[in-house]
């Protein structure tokens, strides 16, 4: 567990944190199947995103009678439930918010979290290196809050995820239950279990790893690999890095590559453009390898 760095998803223009707020009063409901959300009007259980005009946002589960309190008034999640998503609302006192449906880059921030996550400037290229599709059988160890797993199930993949702390792995189904609904854990299986000692797993299409000692699963990850298939694995330090690769070059794994992803806002208004003068580059490294037979 780690304190959050800044944010490398911001811009300039954006970088008040989005803070998640609970129903004022009674239980947390979980939403509606998100399948069909852009489709239809906003329901209780759904969570929106309020965006006042300074780019502060605010992640609300809306529930009826319900509202949301800051320092400019009261919103009535009555007032917005039966609502389309896209439009405005106004305070107690009249302060204008955007609502809108949040994206998974939205939820992943700020999410609840018991460890660090990977954040989505590292999750999307790694479900392209990945070649996460509908079907795609994928076995991820180090599951701790759920933010990867998001995007594996979002891409349609099948999961069998390792993770060590019961607590971490609770609050991982619940945060894919909180944002992609109930039906996205008939995908999703998390075992309380360590990777370091083996996996029982076989014929799996990849195998997609955020762990301290990532080399340690190289061994059995040729045994659980179908031949062909692909290992990731997200890594904050270049040394450790350099140990997985080793130890993939010692095996049988090819086109093995590491790469790190940049990204650098711009600031436009008007004639004025320029980069952001803020930005964090590094985050971490990604490592990439296919199986041989």
């Amino acid at each position: 567990m780690s304190t959050d760095p800044i944010d490398p998803n911001e811009s300039e223009a954006s970088l008040a944190p989005i803070e998640p707020v609970a129903p004022a009063g009674g239980d947390e409901v979980l939403p509606a199947d998100e399948g069909d959300a852009p489709l239809r009007p906003l329901a209780e259980g759904d969570l929106v995103l309020l965006v006042d005009n300074k780019a502060r946002r605010y992640l609300v589960t809306l529930q009826a009678g319900g509202e949301f309190h800051s320092h400019a008034g009261i919103v009535e999640h009555d007032a917005l439930i039966g609502r389309d998503a896209g439009r405005e609302v106004r305070s107690s006192r009249h302060t204008r918010y955007v609502v809108l449906r949040p994206t998974l880059n939205d939820y992943v921030l700020k999410m609840p979290r018991g460890a660090q996550v990977i954040y989505p400037k590292d999750i999307g290229p790694l479900l392209l290196l990945a070649d996460i599709a509908p079907g795609v059988r994928v076995l991820e160890s180090g599951v701790g809050s759920g933010a990867l797993s998001m995007g594996l199930l979002r891409a349609g993949a099948e999961i069998v995820g390792y993770e060590l702390r019961e607590d971490f792995a609770a609050r991982a189904r619940r945060n894919v239950a909180a944002f992609l609904g109930d039906g996205a854990l008939g995908r999703y299986r998390i075992e309380v279990r360590d990777s370091y000692d083996g996996i029982d797993e076989r014929e799996v299409d990849r195998i997609v790893l955020d762990l301290p000692e990532p080399w340690r699963v190289v061994g059995p990850a040729t045994e659980a690999l179908v031949p062909g298939g692909l290992f990731v694995a997200y890594t904050p330090q270049i040394t450790q890095a350099a140990r997985l690769r080793e130890e993939l070059d010692r095996r049988r794994f090819a086109l093995a590559e590491t790469l790190e992803v940049m990204n650098r806002g711009w600031h436009i208004e008007g004639a004025a453009v320029r980069p952001n003068h803020r930005m964090v580059g590094h985050t971490g490294f990604l490592t990439h390898a296919r199986l041989l037979r």
